[in-house]
């Protein structure tokens, strides 16, 4: 499955702005199956008024998905059908369709839990005979959560991960591939909003823990690669660690 990453420098609060330029970015990568994007990308995180667009991203995630005939993964600060407040991680399919996963580990020290609802289920879907597990930043911190019980075969993470903890964000991303025996997708965003600097360095990885397509640091920037699940099964049969887990 090809599988394009984009690192976008989020315009704090901008959708229309953010949305016009991700469109352009994704034309780099036509031909993809699927396009993951960032947290929360259309508007910045902890955006004053963010969750009145949410309707809109998601109406532009279904439109985007039909245009490139691919699925596209990103997370939008979205009121559900109760009213409540959700960083929403939606995974949206051509024919308009779409999953979606609610964060379960809210950025406490940053007053996520003070704004959004954490979600309390693991969400797998499975696309273009692909199963994906869906995260959100701060989950990667969570191995547990995250337990591969045989269930996916990547996992997508969706992060505004600061460049002051860019060390720690590399090294998780390569331990959730190796203990999961999985293809990690993460996928952060570039700039400096809200006076937070982020770098990027979003990267898929092969269950070997290998950099098998990256996006330059402190650059927007698109990259593409395949998952190759002839590949991920041979190395799972012959390697079965996943048989030995806790």
């Amino acid at each position: 499955m090809k599988t394009a990453i984009i690192q976008h420098a989020i315009q704090w609060g901008q959708p229309a702005a953010n949305l016009q330029e991700l469109s352009k970015l994704m034309n780099q990568q036509q031909g993809s199956d699927l396009f993951v994007l960032s947290e929360t990308f259309a508007t910045g995180f902890m955006t004053e008024g963010a969750l009145a667009d949410g309707n809109t991203i998601l109406d532009w995630m279904r439109h985007e998905a039909h245009r490139q005939e691919a699925a596209i993964a990103g997370s939008v600060a979205f009121r559900d059908d109760k009213g409540l407040a959700r960083n929403r991680l939606f995974f949206v399919r051509p024919d308009g369709t779409y999953d979606y996963y609610d964060k379960h580990h809210l950025f406490s020290m940053a007053g996520e839990a003070d704004t959004y609802v954490a979600g309390q289920q693991r969400v797998v879907v499975t696309w273009r005979g692909v199963r994906l597990l869906l995260q959100v930043c701060y989950d990667l911190r969570f191995p547990v959560f995250s337990r591969n019980h045989g269930d996916y075969d990547a996992i997508l993470y969706v992060a505004n991960w600061p460049k002051s903890r860019r060390e720690v964000w590399q090294t998780l991303l390569k331990a959730r591939a190796l203990e999961n025996q999985c293809y990690v997708v993460g996928v952060n965003c570039v700039g400096c909003t809200s006076g937070v600097d982020y770098s990027g360095d979003s990267v898929i990885l092969d269950a070997y823990g290998r950099t098998i397509a990256s996006c330059p640091a402190d650059s927007q920037a698109t990259a593409v690669a395949e998952l190759d699940m002839e590949k991920l099964n041979l190395f799972r049969q012959k390697f079965p660690v996943l048989s030995d887990a806790d």
